[in-house]
């Protein structure tokens, strides 16, 4: 099906370097192939305090990658009061130095009132959005658009949910977020704490209809051996979703004075207790 342009230019075209952006908007109804980040209640992560957000990884040309949100923008790009889109190698999976990377990406925002797809194209960095590759290496592993969309666009839409489209074979997932989450609170008393030698685990609790568990080592993890005691939230089973989370651990004497984790050697008398406080945000799962 051709492709038709819905405007000549972008009105919110930036600076990019010493060259100016201008993009025209395209649209077309074939959706695109790689992956689909979909988004329920987009408003609500400005009201979660949600400033970044990293989607599972997917496979393309045998290589890992990610697509990363800045759903409030980056003012050190010029990219105040838009949405910044990155396209990422995965960490898991870097690439090693003197191997890169060329490909060919376009990215896409589903409009569901015209069901339709719309694209920005252009000149400077917008022409790269029209198919032209991005060089992704060692010493530059993501590529993004720092002013990719208005958020003006999506902060009360109509239908409250939007996708965002790398061109890629069906993959994606649904981010969606909760209102007004509550904070569980969990207190875990450990006792006897001078003589834990091995890992020990708290109680199952319940947050946000997920069951989750305290992790402490008290003479550290393998990275912290015997210089600090390490602790950790352990989610115990999310099956296929992702978890998204605000959450705060700290470690306690018995009579309540609240000690940073690393000075393990101030807790008072030979019992502490372990606090956790979790917020469920929202919840990312596959699409079908």
């Amino acid at each position: 099906m051709p492709k038709r342009a819905r405007e000549a230019k972008d009105s919110n075209a930036a600076e990019v370097g010493n060259e100016r952006e201008e993009r025209t908007t395209e649209t077309r109804k074939i959706p695109p192939a790689h992956y689909a980040f979909k988004i329920e209640y987009f408003s609500l992560l400005s009201t979660n305090e949600i400033t970044m957000y990293e989607t599972n990884e997917f496979e393309v040309g045998d290589q890992k990658w990610q697509l990363i949100l800045y759903p409030n923008g980056d003012r050190s790009r010029k990219g105040e009061d838009h949405m910044f889109l990155y396209l990422a190698v995965s960490e898991a999976n870097p690439l090693k130095v003197g191997w890169e990377i060329n490909a060919t990406v376009r990215f896409f925002v589903f409009d569901p009132i015209r069901d339709e797809y719309l694209a920005k194209e252009g000149t400077t960095l917008a022409s790269y959005i029209a198919g032209k590759n991005w060089r992704f290496h060692a010493m530059k592993s993501k590529w993004g658009i720092p002013r990719f969309m208005p958020l003006k666009n999506f902060i009360n839409p109509p239908t409250g949910y939007l996708v965002f489209v790398e061109k890629s074979s069906g993959l994606g997932e649904c981010l969606t977020l909760k209102a007004s989450p509550k904070s569980v609170s969990h207190e875990w008393k450990i006792s006897k704490f001078s003589t834990l030698v091995n890992d020990c685990y708290s109680e199952v609790f319940t947050a946000g209809s997920h069951e989750w568990k305290l992790h402490l080592c008290p003479r550290g993890d393998e990275h912290n051996r015997d210089k600090n005691i390490s602790m950790y939230l352990r989610l115990v089973d999310s099956g296929d979703q992702k978890v998204l989370i605000g959450s705060s651990v700290q470690v306690k004497s018995v009579v309540g004075l609240l000690l940073a984790a690393e000075n393990c050697s101030r807790l008072l008398g030979d019992e502490c207790v372990m606090k956790a406080d979790v917020k469920v945000l929202g919840t990312a799962s596959k699409l079908p």
